[in-house]
This record gives structure tokens, sequence and C-alpha cells, in this order.
């Protein structure tokens, strides 16, 4: 029973995952996208089903299914009972002829970054070019994703495509808005938290290390188990989980008085 009711306390800390599908935060006007809110539902500690609270910028919207469709610009998140806020997801709504597209997921580095230059209701884009900071950094003679297969943090920046449409005969270069775009701090690195070993018998202090073997084979490495880290010659010394913190950090978003239930509050 207390097993029970430990796990059930440690699953009401954990945020719902917010996701857009399809994934790019820039459509059309007049198009509409999916969001979609994966929580924690603790229906063994209700009888009735448990909605999800729904919130743009800090207005509360009226829907409380699972997931929502939308065409608003603005800052959207979602909340189940029980569970903190979500990470907050940027909608933007353009009326360009051509429109940049960029993942809603944070870019980490050594993974790809994938931009997408879109013509109205995709029309097809010619004489496409990519540029980033300024400078042209692709070109493609029709629509194409520009791929970096292996972001670096010199790949953030501000990024712009152009390219022409025949509506119906080809039209002068069109711009697209700039978009910025930040590559983080590769995951293992940005979220591991591990010990710094010290010698046997003195304290051990918390830092940010992902790997520190011995040189040449000598000294103090760091030897993973079982969700923490021991000196591999100290076997007495005591595993200890490592978690990053987290926190959350509302971004900006519409400025709405709610009119009912503030954001992050149940009634």
């Amino acid at each position: 029973m207390w097993a029970l009711t430990a796990l059930l306390l440690l699953a009401t800390l954990e945020k719902p995952i917010l996701s857009l599908h399809p994934p790019w935060t820039t459509i059309f006007k007049g198009e509409r996208v999916t969001l979609k809110c994966d929580g924690y539902h603790p229906l063994l500690l209700e009888l009735r089903p448990i909605s999800t609270l729904w919130y743009l910028g800090h207005l509360l919207l009226p829907s409380h299914k699972k997931s929502i469709e939308v065409q608003t610009p603005g800052v959207y998140r979602c909340q189940t009972r029980g569970a903190p806020v979500s990470d907050p997801i940027h909608l933007s709504v353009s009326n360009d002829w051509l429109i940049l597209q960029v993942p809603y997921t944070p870019v980490f580095e050594g993974e790809p970054l994938v931009l997408r230059c879109r013509g109205w209701y995709d029309k097809v884009v010619y004489k496409l070019h990519y540029y980033h900071d300024g400078q042209a950094v692709r070109y493609f003679h029709s629509s194409a994703n520009y791929t970096v297969l292996q972001a670096r943090a010199s790949d953030s920046g501000r990024y712009q495509c152009s390219g022409t449409m025949r509506i119906p005969v080809e039209s002068a270069p069109m711009f697209s808005a700039k978009v910025a775009v930040t590559v983080q701090e590769a995951r293992h690195s940005a979220a591991v938290r591990v010990l710094q070993v010290q010698p046997c018998g003195a304290p051990l202090r918390l830092g940010r290390r992902v790997h520190s073997p011995g040189a040449g084979g000598r000294g103090a490495g760091i030897v993973l188990v079982r969700g923490g880290y021991r000196h591999p010659q100290c076997p007495e010394t005591q595993s200890v989980a490592a978690a990053p913190g987290a926190g959350f950090s509302p971004g900006p978003g519409l400025h709405h008085r709610p009119t009912g239930r503030s954001l992050g509050s149940w009634k």
C-alpha cells in the first residue's frame, strides 16, 4: 500500500508531454495543427475520468480533450490533474507567400537539424536558397528540405529562405521571414550530473562531467552503476542517483486575464 502511494506521489511530479502535429512551429493562415497532451492520469484516485487543461498564454481554453486542433498563434501549454504545467509550444501564423518551418522540439548538438521552406499552400518553390545569418548555405532547383546532419553550436543563428513560384507565371524572388534557431548543448553533457571523484575517504562533490578517464590508464575514472557513480578503487562508495534539476519557466504569451481557474490551479 505504501509502495503504491509513493509511486502515485512520484508520478504527480512529472510534466505532461506536449507535442505538435505536423511538427512545425509556423503555419499559413487558415491552416490547423493538432496539439496532443500525454500526461499522468491518476484514474485510481478518482471514479470519473480526468480531463486535460489547455492554455493559450494565460487564457484557459474550453477544451478538456487529450488533443485539440488549433489555428490561433500564441504560446500553448497543457496540464493534467496532479502534474505541473507542460513545457510550452510557440505557434506562429503567417500570411506570406513563403514560410520557413523549423521543428518545435529542441535541437541538440550531434542531432539532425531540418529546415523546410514552404510555398503558399504547398506551391512548388523554384530557385530555392537557404540562408544562415545572411549567407547563402544551400541551393535547390525546386522545393526541398535543408538538413544539417550533425548540428553544432555554430549552426545556431537566424535562418531564411527565398525562391520563386509560378502563380501562374514565374514570380520575382520572394523571401520568408527570418527564424531564430538555437542548437543546444549535447544531451549527455547537458543533462548528466555525475560525482567528481575524490581520493578514497574524501568527501564527494557534485559537479558536471561526462567522462573523466585516468591519464594513461592511471588515476581514478568514473564508473556508471545503476543510476549512480562509484569510484572504481573504492567499492565501498555508495551509488548516488544522478539526475538534472528541472523547472518550469513560462515564456511570453498572450496577455489575457483568466476568467475562471488560473494557470496551474485546479478546483
